[in-house]
């Protein structure tokens, strides 16, 4: 039998997400996607009725649909919940990355923080000529025209390219309205913030594409008291992930990540 003392106000709580790495890489056990942090998420925003749920980001950014996905999400279950949401940037919040620091309703990072890259990117290679070179003869058979859009064993066509640059810029439109639906007039008009430029947390605070520089536990007991509880949720790896069923998937998309994190000097 539980007993219950009357009169003692219960400790804030914060529940803390950690999204870290890129978002969407195929094969990881623990990729950032919407489907593995569904729970995750639910978890966070449900369990112990959270004063304010806090995402702790460090990510180079990824697939623009999963990080529309779990951008949504949050924001459903924030609207939903009637809870804040408090985001704190780490090494990078990049891209996709800050696709999901937007999803707050604040902004925090370290002074040494990387933030922005609105950009949408699509790298591919040509190795027609390597083929040419040992005689290798490339046979693909389509029904439809475009079914072999860029394939990397031909000559490029320039319509391909006109047409992924198409669905590029769609994409970048979108990832805009979302930065100036959720930032709104934090941010500075007189300066182009959608080029894929990236910017330190000082010089992306006077743009207005975060609200300062604090750290997580600090900033959390500043706004909630210092006796305040934190409680973690993050993405576990699967199970057999952990006995090495899953090791040449997880090598591979290590290294696709890790690429992704070069990009910025990390």
């Amino acid at each position: 039998m539980m007993l219950r003392i009357p009169f003692v106000k219960k400790a804030p709580l914060v529940s803390v997400v950690r999204l870290a790495g890129a978002i969407g890489i195929s094969g990881r056990g623990a990729s950032l996607n919407d489907v593995s942090l569904a729970p995750v998420l639910e978890a966070a925003f449900s369990k112990g009725k959270p004063d304010a749920v806090a995402l702790e980001i460090n990510s180079p950014g990824g697939s623009p649909v999963q990080s529309s996905l779990i951008g949504a999400r949050i924001r459903r279950l924030a609207q939903e919940k009637d809870i804040p949401v408090i985001a704190f940037v780490e090494d990078v919040a990049a891209s996709g990355g800050y696709w999901l620091a937007v999803s707050a309703d604040e902004i925090w990072a370290d002074a040494s923080s990387i933030i922005g890259s609105i950009g949408v990117i699509s790298a591919g290679f040509g190795a027609q000529e390597l083929l040419a070179r040992y005689g290798v003869e490339r046979r693909v058979y389509t029904a439809g025209e475009s079914k072999s859009m860029l394939d990397p064993f031909r000559a490029e066509d320039p319509e391909d390219v006109a047409r992924l640059k198409g669905l590029l810029g769609d994409i970048h439109t979108n990832f805009i309205d979302h930065v100036t639906e959720r930032r709104g007039d934090k941010l500075d008009g007189s300066h182009e913030l959608f080029t894929g430029e990236i910017w330190l947390a000082k010089r992306a605070t006077e743009l207005g594409l975060i609200d300062g520089i604090a750290h997580l536990k600090p900033a959390l007991q500043a706004r909630f008291g210092d006796k305040v509880k934190l409680r973690n949720y993050g993405i576990k790896r699967p199970f057999l992930s952990r006995f090495g069923v899953q090791l040449a998937q997880d090598a591979v998309a290590g290294i696709e990540e890790r690429a992704a994190f070069a990009r910025f000097g990390l």
